[in-house]
């Protein structure tokens, strides 16, 4: 038996289901739906952050190229970069990267400063060496350059006792222009020639020393002139006196019809003696002014192995009293000159102060190396000679006095 309303509520509740399920399934479309449009969007996002990153690593990259080459030296990988050196053990266990790091920051505070003194005293050693090098080297270049024998500025004096010293040459004394290549000898006289030209007169010095000389057979010998010794003072004594021979020796040149010059002996210690020396010779030499035709010359000397009376002088005071005779000897109206060896000429007196006077050099050599102006050359103490019994000193002049 059907309730009044039995049937319609059957129809109803199935309706309500079937709306229940449409919904259902709505909802579970949109779920579905939504969840898909989600993947969707993660996937984009998780695309779009890539390609950011991908970006970014690229503006790095050009960075890191457009980088100095310093700033790239300091960006390379240390040693203490390598991670593996986690896999070394240290004592007491593995060390780990963290305290590696704060024991590497330790010793490398430690060691700075150390390497920093050590590498500055490198550097100084270094510059301390180049240093001494280079001086060195201008030390072996100054020896080199500073040659004595070879650099033309000076000229090497032989002492009378052997020793030997390299002296330099003085600008302001006129340099003797003598070409020694054109020097001949014959009978053991010397002859000096320019251009095939004879330029030089061949002379003797005598004095008591020589004994009796044959005067005609030095001229025919060769002989142009003699140098007479008219006196001397006792290098001990101080005495004056006439030699010997004197008288006898300048008739004979006179007789002989040679050129005649004189020579004196000079001990003087001082200005006053010098001038007494010369008034002596101006006495003796009254009777045969006219006869003089060659220079009276100036002789200081030292004696060997004995001592003499100007021992003591400087000098200066050997300047100032062969200055002192030169002077009055010119003042007589004789030619001055003074007479010495290379070692008395150079370093025994001033010659800067007697340039006024013509030098008369004694060195026994085949050529002369006195690097000044000289007049006459006295080349030979033991030279063979007619008309001299034993050694002759043999004179060379480059000037014709007797011309004058």
């Amino acid at each position: 038996m059907k309730l009044p309303g039995e049937e319609n509520s059957k129809s109803m509740g199935f309706s309500v289901v079937s709306m229940l399920l449409g919904l259902t399934a709505f909802v579970v479309i949109m779920l579905f739906a939504v969840m898909k449009s989600n993947k969707k969007d993660d996937r984009s996002a998780s695309e779009r952050m890539q390609e950011a990153l991908n970006q970014q690593q690229v503006q790095e990259e050009a960075a890191e190229t457009l980088q100095e080459p310093e700033t790239q030296e300091k960006q390379k990988l240390r040693a203490e970069d390598l991670t593996f050196w986690d896999m070394y053990p240290v004592e007491g266990g593995y060390e780990s990267a963290d305290r590696r790091q704060e024991t590497d920051t330790q010793t490398q505070g430690q060691t700075t400063e150390p390497a920093k003194e050590s590498e500055e005293k490198k550097t100084q050693s270094d510059s301390q060496q180049g240093s001494n090098d280079a001086e060195n080297d201008t030390k072996k270049e100054e020896v080199v350059q500073e040659d004595p024998s070879e650099d033309g500025k000076h000229t090497l004096v032989k002492a009378a006792d052997g020793t030997e010293e390299w002296v330099l040459i003085s600008p302001y004394l006129m340099k003797n222009t003598y070409d020694f290549s054109n020097l001949s000898e014959n009978a053991h006289l010397k002859k000096y020639t320019e251009n095939g030209k004879k330029m030089s007169y061949v002379g003797a010095d005598i004095s008591k020393h020589n004994g009796r000389v044959n005067f005609n057979g030095m001229k025919a010998a060769g002989v142009d002139f003699v140098m007479i010794r008219l006196g001397a003072r006792g290098y001990s004594t101080g005495q004056i006196s006439l030699d010997e021979n004197f008288v006898e020796n300048i008739e004979g040149a006179i007789e002989a019809e040679l050129d005649i010059g004189i020579y004196f002996f000079s001990q003087a210690i001082n200005q006053e003696e010098a001038t007494q020396e010369a008034n002596f010779i101006v006495q003796n030499l009254e009777p045969y002014k006219e006869h003089i035709t060659y220079p009276i010359a100036f002789d200081m000397e030292t004696v060997s192995n004995d001592k003499t009376r100007i021992d003591g002088l400087s000098r200066d005071a050997k300047t100032e009293v062969a200055g002192n005779f030169l002077n009055c000897i010119q003042a007589a109206g004789y030619t001055p000159m003074i007479y010495g060896n290379k070692e008395w000429l150079i370093k025994s007196i001033d010659l800067t102060k007697l340039q006024d006077f013509d030098v008369w050099l004694s060195q026994d050599a085949d050529t002369p190396d006195y690097p000044y102006q000289f007049a006459m050359w006295q080349y030979t103490t033991t030279g063979i000679l007619n008309g001299i019994t034993g050694d002759a000193n043999l004179n060379l002049c480059f000037i014709s006095y007797s011309d004058r």
